[in-house]
């Protein structure tokens, strides 16, 4: 019986947990590594592959064609990359790799956390990589900076904590930034939702509904509201507000602003509610917010009710029901009551779209509707999915009305909402379109 080829350094270790364990070979020594490096650090200048393969020629080693290929893959990925991580660049799904210890390397890319068959030679080199990293973004990683997070201009987040913070070593986190952007049909025939959301999501945009996405981390919120954002005219001016730049909708005219931390004496930090009252001068027609997380929910939702519609961003949730109550926590953080809140939120949001991230995928699990109730603030289902069945909640009229969405009734296996719930439930194979003439 054969054993089935698995892809070099992708390749899950036979049993984890286990006392037998793949590694890749390492067909650099530390010796030449060093060597290297020593020689092409000594000229300033970029480090270029052909620098590097110039380096290793003159070291005089006999590694043959396929081993000095592989020398300066490897060296240029220590100097330039991501060191021992690079080869699981290779594989384009990959979006997160998390190294726990020198031998327990795991990457995301979309089916769930997988251990790899990567190693570190040691507790010092994911220390020496991960301050590299952290150099290479600006900031400082030490004793007197044990935890850091920055962006790099190749598209890695990176997220680094030192022992004794961390008690099992050094522990490293890379989110990849892919340069492809998904079309909603791209995410659609990726089951990420079927027609139906598709129609109300597209509409969303057009009409200029002020919106959140809500979800887990890695639920796929900045993947969803990248392509929504794509879907705006293209005379419309996006100013993007983001903690770490990770938004890149294609559309003609975006302006980016990212915050800044401040240094070791607390001296020339940029925060997220301050890049709000600045994008207020930039004239936006959508003003988005990567991601609330504190006290510039405040100003997003002061500019949503002074006429800048059609903006939105992300916030941490477990469910659509749940983010009228994260909203007013965050409100606290910029000292705004329970009533201020909730007469900001109820007239500046309109929907709240909610993904959630399970074995089989990333998915729209429910679309609200913001409703100001007598007992408070309230997301009204008006479209949920569970298990890959749509139903049709309470709120589903309203919404259909103010996106010019067909409500006329059961048609095609898809029903109305039922008066005290959630309607029927139907299967995203009977999803169908709205009637032509419908709306616009």
């Amino acid at each position: 019986m054969t054993a089935s080829p698995q892809p070099t350094g992708l390749s899950r270790f036979p049993s984890p947990g286990g006392s037998s364990r793949r590694r890749p070979n390492r067909a650099v020594d530390a010796g030449l590594l060093e060597s290297v490096r020593e020689s092409v650090m000594a000229d300033s200048g970029p480090v270029t592959p052909s620098r590097v393969a110039a380096a290793v020629q003159a070291t005089g080693k006999l590694l043959g064609t396929a081993g000095s290929l592989a020398a300066v893959e490897r060296i240029s990925a220590e100097l330039n990359g991501l060191g021992p991580l690079q080869v699981l660049m290779r594989d384009p799904s990959v979006t997160d790799i998390f190294v726990n210890a020198p031998d327990s390397v795991w990457l995301d890319r979309g089916n769930g956390l997988e251990l790899t068959a990567v190693s570190f030679s040691s507790e010092g080199e994911v220390r020496a990589l991960a301050s590299r990293l952290v150099a290479a973004g600006g900031r400082r990683l030490d004793d007197g900076s044990p935890c850091v997070d920055v962006r790099l201009e190749a598209g890695y987040r990176i997220h680094a904590v030192l022992p004794p913070i961390s008690t099992a070593g050094t522990l490293l986190s890379v989110r990849i930034r892919r340069p492809e952007v998904f079309t909603l049909d791209e995410l659609r025939d990726g089951g990420m939702f079927g027609s139906l959301v598709q129609d109300v999501l597209e509409r969303m945009v057009s009409r200029r509904l002020s919106f959140l996405i809500s979800g887990a981390t890695g639920s796929g919120k900045t993947t969803l509201l990248s392509t929504l954002l794509g879907l705006s005219h293209p005379g419309e001016r996006l100013v993007l507000i983001e903690d770490a730049s990770e938004l890149n909708p294609v559309h003609p005219h975006v302006v980016s602003l990212e915050s800044r931390h401040g240094n070791l004496e607390g001296g020339g930090g940029v925060d997220l509610a301050e890049l709000v009252r600045q994008a207020l001068r930039m004239r936006p027609d959508r003003l988005v917010v990567g991601e609330c997380r504190g006290a510039e929910v405040r100003e997003l939702l002061t500019a949503m009710n002074t006429g800048h519609t059609g903006g939105g961003g992300t916030i941490h949730a477990n469910t659509a029901a749940a983010v009228p109550a994260r909203l007013t926590a965050l409100g606290a953080l910029a000292g705004m009551g329970q009533d201020a809140m909730r007469l900001q939120v109820a007239s500046a949001l309109d929907v709240v779209v909610h993904v959630e991230r399970d074995r089989a995928g990333r998915h729209v699990a429910c679309i609200g509707v913001v409703e100001d109730r007598p007992h408070g603030l309230e997301v009204s289902a008006a479209v949920t999915v569970q298990a890959g069945i749509l139903s049709l909640g309470p709120a589903w009229p309203g919404l259909a009305l103010r996106l010019g969405l067909d409500d006329s009734g059961p048609a095609d296996g898809v029903a109305g909402p039922s008066p005290g719930g959630a309607g029927p439930a139907v299967g995203r194979s009977e999803l169908r379109r709205p009637r032509p003439g419908a709306g616009t």
